[in-house]
């Protein structure tokens, strides 16, 4: 039995450790705005 909660210990550590880096990185990365132009052939705009 300890051998278990030992594993699920360490996959908890884990799982926790990625859920606190993707917070932070939702958190605190700010991606820079910026305009984007995309061109639209002509052939698209009959239809």
């Amino acid at each position: 039995m300890p051998v278990i909660i030992r594993f699920l210990l360490v996959v908890g550590i884990i799982a926790g450790c990625a859920y606190g880096g993707m917070l932070a990185l939702a958190t605190f990365y700010e991606p820079e705005q910026r305009e984007i132009t995309v061109t639209i052939p002509a052939s698209r705009l009959g239809k």
